[in-house]
């Protein structure tokens, strides 16, 4: 029997009115079937208008698409701009940014305000900065107590604590730390089954799949112990950490340059045998100013009295590093795929960090093995009625993570701020008068769109000062003579750094009288503390003396209407800067402007940054701008910037305008190993008015820090001594995500509109289908 032939059947062709319904049916049938091939074959057979109904279909589905999209959006879904995921909606995070990538992460070379950000907030050296008393107190953190140092004197022997500084040749710092402190989950600390580190000897390189620190299974913890403070203390002279403070701990603590030799000899020992992998174990290693005095104690020894070193030991420099990690991270393999101290921290603190893409985002999440820490009982008058001691008492952290966003643009940065996506902003000029308002007496104000908000400001003046200074060093503007001081006190009236701050700072700052920031020991507020040399007390504030002054001042220089009496020539002065880009112009020119009220020609000398270091320290600028952070809130770290012995060009110290003066040398010596009362008040005070007198500064101003928060952020006072503020907060996530939506709802009006445009413009479109296909009937 012959087989069936296998064969399609003919397709059916449709021609006419019934097309519709019949092709209907058959796309249907074979739904992969193109319906752009169809609509170009339906146009050929000369049905031209049965692209504008599919067209109309379209549309009405796509406009019923975005009607359910609104709808469900008004319904309580996430608002659409929203730049984190949807399940962090309600979350106890906290988000914040940065604008410039970490460079060091490792406590023993980190020392810029974007690394200690994160740092921080991971290590715990022993004492902290108490978060809301003023002026500012050392409290304990990882130590039990402030330690109080004994003196020796050279043979050995306790002096009492009233010992003259001559008398005592070494401090000793004896630090007991709390028990029972864990540091966070680490693969470091993790163990095998016979107790073993499982991951300090990996010989055949990293087990397969490790390319993040996450990506070891295993991790652990173990006790805090003072042998970790020795351990970092030790890492600080290691020749290979370039810790940048070695020089400068060399000098006080005993045993820091020799161990660091020791540690260089051992380094050339293991290279030239080729052992140890570049580790080198430094317990074993001797230190004779650093003793291990039990489980939980250990001491410091320094050299003669310094009484500044207790601030030190709130840096993290001084936080505890475990040897396992340094051997851990030493290992083959870990430093080419960034897995190193300087890329993941570990510590003790509240937080750990959990991501660490410095192009995208960092995260600190809780740490588990954190111990609790309780919020301040105890603050400064008028905390109490802001707010801040409703947490009193409270276990800290109260945030469980924290987003770090890389925005390096301050625009996005702010609009994000105003759409309730960071917590907190500070304020660029380019948004200083959207949130900024000045009130009659000068003070500064929220605009009502702000308030609308909810969002509040803080203002703090910080422990800074930014000033223009002389080269003490140079032939016009130096010197101790009458003539060149009288000169110098003369632009001191004539630049007005009032109007500089509310040219160039929009009004964040405040004039200073010295050198000493308010929130130091011996700064003087009011009329007590103004550079009478300069200033006039008026109506409860300092006037600025008139310009005529200033004139006179250069007439008994010899300067009379800007002539050099000596040489009968205009007198030209030189300022030295790195100022070349274009919005430095309107700077250089106000700065100019100033020094023609005198009649004085101001010669601006731009260059490079290399360039202009390399004048300071040869002593070529005449007039230069610079400025200074405090490391630590004591009255010495401002005025030895015009200790003689520091001076930049001799000594190669931070004493830029080369200022000395042998009273206020004298004076500095004895304040520098003073504690504070009123013997070290009185001697601050008459070293500051040796230095107003002789005028090598333009005193400048100190910057004051605005910033604003959102009204479900708490707990917001400025510390601009302490890092590690991050615990202190508190935010409310059920306010926010109500505030994000009603400040982020979708405006859909224009799609509508639009919609319904295209809705009219279709109009004619299916008037004249239906007329082709009535036509086609008849």
């Amino acid at each position: 029997m012959r087989a069936l032939s296998k064969r399609k059947p003919a397709k059916v062709r449709y021609t006419g009115p019934e097309h519709w319904a019949r092709r209907r049916t058959d796309c249907c049938k074979n739904a992969a079937r193109p319906w752009r091939r169809e609509l170009n074959k339906d146009v050929n057979r000369g049905f031209p208008s049965t692209g504008s109904a599919v067209c109309a279909r379209r549309f009405w589905a796509l406009f019923l698409c975005t009607v359910l999209v609104g709808a469900l959006s008004a319904c309580g879904k996430s608002p659409w701009n929203n730049p984190y995921p949807s399940g962090q909606a309600r979350g106890n995070v906290l988000y914040s940014k940065f604008a410039e990538r970490p460079k060091h992460l490792d406590p023993g070379r980190a020392y810029s305000s974007n690394e200690y950000a994160f740092i921080a907030q991971i290590y715990e050296p022993p004492l902290q900065y108490h978060y809301l008393k003023r002026p500012y107190t050392l409290v304990p953190l990882s130590a039990e107590s402030v330690p109080t140092p004994v003196y020796l004197d050279s043979a050995g022997g306790v002096l009492p604590a009233t010992a003259s500084v001559d008398d005592i040749a070494y401090s000793i710092y004896e630090v007991r730390i709390r028990p029972g402190i864990l540091f966070q989950p680490h693969p470091a600390f993790a163990l095998n089954e016979a107790g073993e580190y499982r991951y300090h000897n990996l010989t055949d390189g990293l087990p397969a799949g490790v390319r993040l620190l996450a990506d070891f299974r295993k991790t652990g913890t173990r006790e805090l112990v003072a042998a970790d403070f020795v351990y970092q203390l030790k890492r600080l002279a290691h020749p290979g950490l370039h810790s940048p403070i070695a020089g400068l701990m060399k000098e006080h603590i005993v045993g820091m340059a020799e161990f660091s030799e020791l540690v260089s000899e051992r380094l050339d020992v293991t290279s030239a045998t080729g052992s140890g992998n570049g580790y080198l174990d430094l317990r074993p290693i001797p230190h004779a100013g650093v003793e291990l005095r039990d489980r939980y104690t250990y001491r410091l020894k320094i050299k003669g009295k310094y009484p500044q070193f207790r601030y030190w030991l709130a840096m993290p420099f001084f936080a505890p590093m475990p040897w396992e990690a340094e051997r851990f991270y030493a290992q083959p393999g870990m430093a080419q795929r960034n897995i190193t101290l300087d890329w993941y921290p570990v510590g003790t603190g509240p937080f750990m960090l959990t991501e660490n893409n410095p192009n995208r985002r960092m995260v600190l999440a809780r740490n588990p093995n954190f111990r609790g820490e309780p919020y301040p009982s105890v603050g400064e008058p008028g905390d109490r009625e802001a707010g801040l001691l409703q947490d009193a008492g409270e276990s800290m952290p109260f945030i469980d993570q924290a987003v770090f966003s890389l925005e390096k643009e301050t625009i996005p940065y702010w609009n994000k701020f105003l759409q309730g996506y960071y917590d907190t902003s500070g304020i660029s000029s380019d948004s200083f008068d959207q949130a900024i308002r000045f009130g009659g007496k000068g003070d500064a104000q929220l605009t009502e769109g702000m308030q609308e908000k909810g969002i509040s400001l803080t203002t703090a003046v910080t422990t800074s000062i930014y000033y223009t200074g002389f080269n003490m060093l140079d032939p016009v503007v130096g010197g101790a003579g009458d003539r060149a001081r009288k000169l110098r006190r003369a632009i001191s009236i004539a630049v007005d750094f009032e109007e500089f701050i509310s040219i160039f700072a929009n009004g964040r700052g405040m004039a200073a009288q010295g050198p000493i920031p308010p929130g130091i020991f011996g700064h003087v507020p009011g009329a007590a503390g103004i550079n009478t040399y300069v200033y006039a007390w008026a109506n409860d504030k300092p006037r600025r003396r008139p310009v005529e002054e200033a004139r006179r001042l250069m007439a008994e220089a010899g300067y009379a209407n800007g002539i050099d009496s000596n040489t009968g020539k205009p007198l030209t002065l030189f300022f030295d800067t790195t100022a070349t880009g274009p919005d430095d112009k309107a700077r250089m020119d106000w700065m100019r402007k100033q020094f023609a009220k005198l009649d004085i020609q101001l010669v601006v000398r731009a260059t490079d940054y290399n360039r202009f270091q390399d004048k300071m320290r040869k002593g070529t600028a005449q007039i230069f701008q610079w400025g200074w952070n405090a490391d630590y809130p004591d009255p010495e770290n401002f005025l030895f910037l015009l200790h003689g012995p520091n001076g930049k060009v001799r000594h190669g110290g931070e004493n830029a305008a080369n200022y000395d003066n042998a009273e206020f040398n004298r004076l500095f010596e004895e304040l520098k190993n003073m504690d504070d009362g009123p013997r070290r008040q009185a001697i601050i005070q008459r070293s500051v008015e040796i230095a107003r007198r002789d005028a090598p500064w333009l005193w400048g101003y100190h910057p004051k820090a605005f910033s604003l928060h959102h009204g479900w952020y708490a707990n917001a006072k400025p510390n601009l001594m302490a890092n590690n503020t991050l615990k202190y907060r508190r935010v409310d996530p059920v306010l926010r995500e109500q505030r994000r939506r009603e400040w982020n709802r979708p405006v859909l009006w224009p799609i509508y509109g639009g919609f319904g445009i295209l809705a009219v413009s279709l109009v004619p479109a299916f008037i004249s289908y239906r007329r082709r296909e009535r036509a086609a009937v008849q």
